[in-house]
């Protein structure tokens, strides 16, 4: 059954991200009676000429220059063009679905003055699988990005179906609807609000919440390769720190590693590294940040981040300009997204580097089938390493970049969307890191002489090795690293144990 998604409420992160992956949306009756009233306030303003940012006037700098009704329409045209300025390759169509699916949220609000016939040009867009060509550079913010999807509405730019490009007129025919000629303030509001940075922010956000679950396994499949402790994770000592992220990796890690075989007391330790060791404290803290930036994205969806917005009735319009399209707290939480997966990142290169590494593993050198004649698995840890600095120097915070735009008027700018854009590239790397993790912790166990393994880690083995064979020497192992990612992008880590499954919220 297709996943079909009622908006009435504002939307969560985990259903930005399930459109995102295909989910269709509905405006409900609710959702739709509240963008015809924004409507009809703009349509009185226009016509009493109260002054609004957008709707008589100019924007940005010209904020202060007339424009009469007869150039309304105009102006929200000529923004549209002026504003699709972008540069670059193209963003993913998973990233473009999630931007619309954030900027119909922010509509849906009703404080918007958009009409709704527009809405329902972008929601048959989505749901139609047609997406415009959305340059990935050129924001300080949000309305490069946002101008190509208001394109295709009046027919204008281009869009992606599938592998098809097609013009922003074959983009309309394909859904059956005539180009949109906008009204007053419709060009400001297809570009403005933070709907860029946030459907981007919950889709890393999404993303994340799915890895660090595998994260978790990766870590006790490694463990159970390398770790001499016997109670590492006990929970007398975690109880002691007061974090429910803590525990729940810890229980996590645990509940993959029952049934292990006890440390022999001639190889065990006092203390493991602390890659090992500080599995939970570190994967623990990386779910508590998640829970508060859920609360940031949840806060941001139900909010309006439209300038100007409008309020009030058709018989006593009220218009505000404020500064609700600043995207400051999206910012901030994009770049903590990419820190905190950065961090996982470097604990999962520090143990694919102790598994490789003969010198602390106690395992075959580099995971070799054959040392000397074969590497092994020595240059996967360098591809890991490398991400890992790629992953440092993405999170810089974009937050900080600074900038002035519009001849001053835009003096302060929060780099939200940027902030967004680099988020997800470190998920993408982080993905990667923890696909090298498990191969390595798959290759480390064929090479053992049997052992008593935990009963999951042992279907984990049997799912890896589902999409690889053990590694000889015998083929690129680029290819193995991208079907174990396609594995973590696609499938749920605690599906693997059945009877602990519900753990977090599937996205």
């Amino acid at each position: 059954m297709h996943d079909t998604i009622l908006l009435d409420a504002a939307l969560t992160p985990f259903e930005i991200a399930r459109v995102a992956q295909g989910a269709s949306l509905i405006l409900s009756e609710r959702a739709i009676a509240r963008i015809k009233a924004s409507r009809d306030i703009v349509d009185a303003i226009v016509e009493k000429g109260i002054r609004g940012y957008g709707i008589n006037t100019g924007v940005g700098a010209l904020c202060d220059v007339i424009i009469g009704p007869k150039d309304q329409s105009i102006l929200s045209h000529n923004i549209l063009f002026s504003h699709a300025c972008g540069v670059g390759a193209p963003l993913p169509a998973e990233a473009v679905r999630a931007i619309m699916a954030s900027q119909i949220n922010n509509f849906a609000h009703g404080r918007s003055g958009i009409s709704l016939e527009t809405v329902e040009i972008l929601v048959a867009l989505l749901n139609a699988g047609i997406t415009p060509v959305m340059p990935s550079q050129g924001s300080v913010g949000y309305l490069v990005h946002s101008a190509c999807i208001g394109l295709l509405v009046i027919g204008h730019g281009e869009a992606m179906l599938g592998d098809r490009r097609l013009s922003g007129a074959e983009a309309l025919q394909q859904i059956g609807i005539a180009p949109r000629r906008l009204g007053a303030k419709e060009g400001l509001s297809l570009v403005n609000g933070t709907p860029c940075a946030t459907g981007l922010t919950s889709l890393a956000f999404a993303r994340l919440h799915r890895l660090i679950d595998w994260a978790d396994a990766a870590a006790a499949f490694s463990y159970e390769m390398l770790g001499r402790q016997n109670d590492p994770f006990e929970e007398q000592g975690l109880r002691l720190r007061l974090s429910d992220g803590v525990r729940t990796s810890a229980d996590n890690v645990l509940a993959w590693l029952d049934g292990r075989r006890p440390v022999a007391p001639e190889k065990a330790r006092t203390q493991d590294p602390l890659s090992l060791r500080a599995v939970p404290q570190v994967h623990g803290s990386v779910r508590d940040e998640l829970n508060h930036i859920e609360i940031i994205l949840h806060n941001e969806l139900c909010s309006v981040t439209d300038n100007p917005v409008v309020g009030g009735t058709p018989e006593a319009p009220i218009v505000s300009s404020q500064a609700n399209a600043v995207g400051a707290a999206i910012g901030f939480a994009a770049d903590r997204l990419a820190m905190i997966a950065a961090q996982l990142g470097a604990i999962s290169e520090r143990r694919i580097d102790r598994m490789v590494n003969p010198l602390v593993s106690d395992l075959p050198a580099f995971l070799s089938a054959d040392s000397g004649r074969c590497s092994g698995l020595m240059i996967a840890q360098y591809t890991a390493s490398a991400l890992c600095g790629e992953n440092r120097r993405l999170s810089v915070p974009a937050s900080l970049d600074g900038g002035v735009t519009s001849a001053l008027q835009e003096d302060i700018l929060t780099h939200a969307t940027p902030a967004a854009e680099k988020a997800l590239h470190v998920m993408q790397n982080l993905l990667y890191i923890l696909s090298i993790e498990l191969l390595c912790g798959a290759q480390a166990r064929d090479l053992q002489p049997p052992i008593s393994c935990a009963r999951d880690t042992r279907r984990l083995h049997s799912q890896v090795r589902e999409k690889v064979t053990m590694y000889k020497d015998d083929r690129p192992l680029s290819k193995d690293i991208e079907r174990i990612a396609d594995m973590l992008h696609n499938e749920r880590a605690d599906l693997l144990r059945p009877e602990r499954q519900g753990l977090g919220n599937p996205s």
